[in-house]
């Protein structure tokens, strides 16, 4: 079978895993205002409409702990092929959907799914790709995050016309059932290209297949010489970084409570928690009960301008997460988006009224069109500042912090913590908006201010380094301030061999190829 071996194809196919996420993000935003949705599951608001929101991220929270079970067992590309026929069983069940119990059966078979995927994605580009790149291409996750929100809302937008249009009360059940039934095809997609990309070096390396990792690693970096310098470097590193932790003697649970990983474990799921208490996926959710609140006529529309806004903004990051590194994204984007919740919470509580008789928010913002133009302003602000830092950040420094032995199983945990939180949120958001209104934005724009606080002093610069040299940056001992990108191990050692000043050959023993390094 013909493999594919270009970087950039490889990440970016891998990537469509987190386009299910971007159809699970908004999967309910586009049918929400519908009369086919609420009709047929009799107008779900509150607590209810909370539940159903909240059970696709609690299936995701499941398949995120699973994931690390698969991707270690199975491979990082079966895991994600696993994920693809899981959300085709989920999707199915959604579509065929006869109630609200079947619909939650769905989409918590969808969020299994989910949870493994971006789980393992990151994971599997950050394997694949040489550091000169890692984030960029890592970053292709969150676009295609981005990208499957726009997609699957458009396709709720245009499915909602049928039938005399979303208002029209005799509207059938095709608005929110062709969204669903659609959102099978990338999957299917996923399921059979993955057949086509290899299998992450540093997972193969670990099952002691060195013979195939080694032609892996030629083909990605080296046009296929096995005795190129970059290859026989990164050999190297990945030999001396397995041979390590083999010799610590330890199991990778028990790993992962020793402290100098323990510190890192806790620094991963704080950033996916960061993440969504950040607010961005409440904007996606239920963005549409936010216009609505913001007096905004056509809120379906000018919700839609947001997730264009969310896709072409990410682009940037892809192209710069690799120049200006991690810690300055998660820094500025903190302040910046505290700084947009903080404004439109503070125009919503000036210039908002009560409401009594509405099932979804109690406030609203009547009579100011200025007010109402400064809140949908700040609300695009808001999602501008997060695609550009946190949200290709917040999935890039996970997958790379953790050493090889540990690390589906430490993303698992992290990604595990961005589902808790996505649960959290998905259900309690709707009673927020009904019970405290415009005081939820300062309660979000409080949380990233200590977001900012904490990735200042916790989270050291990753730019620049292979995944083999994190053990050096976190365990050096140097504030997470003052570290530096000066300088990578691989390059040096990739000069060495260059001059012929270290010289590192292959030996094939019984079971496997091993790497053996001599001075000259």
């Amino acid at each position: 079978m013909m493999t594919i071996y270009n970087v950039y194809a490889i990440c970016g196919f891998a990537a469509i895993g987190g386009g299910l996420f971007g159809f699970d993000i908004s999967s309910m935003s586009g049918v929400l205002g519908t009369e086919a949705y609420l009709g047929y599951f009799g107008h779900p608001s509150g607590y209810r409409q909370g539940g159903i929101t909240a059970s696709m991220p609690a299936g995701s929270l499941v398949g995120a702990l699973a994931s690390s079970f698969i991707a270690d067992r199975l491979s990082r590309r079966t895991a994600i092929q696993v994920a693809a026929v899981v959300w085709i069983i989920g999707s199915i069940f959604m579509t065929a959907s006869n109630g609200v119990a079947l619909l939650c059966i769905g989409r918590v078979v969808c969020g299994l799914s989910v949870g493994i995927a971006s789980s393992i994605v990151p994971v599997y580009q950050a394997e694949i790709a040489p550091k000169e790149i890692r984030g960029r291409v890592v970053s292709l996750q969150q676009w295609a995050i981005t990208w499957g929100i726009l997609i699957q809302y458009f396709i709720q937008y245009g499915a909602s016309f049928v039938d005399g249009g979303p208002k029209h009360k005799g509207q059938g059940t095709a608005a929110f059932r062709i969204p669903w039934g659609v959102q099978m095809v990338p999957a299917f997609i996923l399921l059979v290209g993955m057949f086509f990309f290899p299998r992450s070096p540093r997972w193969l390396a670990s099952k002691d297949r060195w013979e195939e990792a080694i032609q892996v690693l030629a083909r990605l970096h080296g046009r296929g010489d096995v005795n190129h310098p970059k290859v026989l470097a990164e050999y190297h590193e990945i030999e001396e970084a397995l041979r390590f932790e083999r010799e610590q003697a330890a199991t990778s649970y028990k790993a992962l409570t020793e402290p100098r990983i323990l510190k890192r474990v806790i620094l991963g799921m704080s950033i996916q928690m960061w993440s969504q208490l950040c607010g961005m996926n409440i904007m996606m959710y239920y963005i549409v009960y936010i216009m609505k609140g913001a007096g905004i006529g056509n809120e379906l529309l000018t919700a839609s301008i947001q997730y264009i806004i969310n896709v072409a903004m990410t682009l940037p990051a892809i192209l710069w997460l690799d120049r200006t590194g991690r810690r300055p994204a998660l820094l500025l984007g903190s302040f910046g988006m505290m700084t947009w919740l903080f404004i439109s919470g503070a125009i919503q509580g000036a210039f908002g009224q009560p409401l009594t008789n509405d099932l979804d928010i109690t406030w609203e913002i009547k009579d100011h069109k200025k007010a109402s133009q400064a809140v949908v302003a700040c609300s695009y602000l808001f999602v501008a500042t997060f695609a550009t830092t946190w949200g290709p950040t917040s999935w890039t420094y996970p997958s790379e912090i953790f050493p090889v032995k540990v690390r589906a199983k430490a993303v698992s945990l992290a990604t595990a913590s961005n589902w808790t939180w996505n649960l959290a949120l998905a259900f309690g958001v709707p009673p927020l908006l009904k019970s405290i209104n415009w005081k939820m934005y300062m309660i979000f724009g409080a949380f990233n201010g200590a977001a900012l606080i904490h990735m200042f002093l916790t989270a050291p610069e990753t730019k620049g380094k292979t995944l083999e040299e994190m053990d050096e940056v976190f365990d050096s001992g140097t504030p997470a301030w003052k570290t530096n990108t000066r300088g990578s191990r691989l390059d040096r050692l990739q000069h060495d061999i260059e001059k012929g000043e270290l010289k590192v050959t292959t030996a094939t023993h019984k079971d496997h190829t091993v790497a053996h390094t001599t001075e000259v």
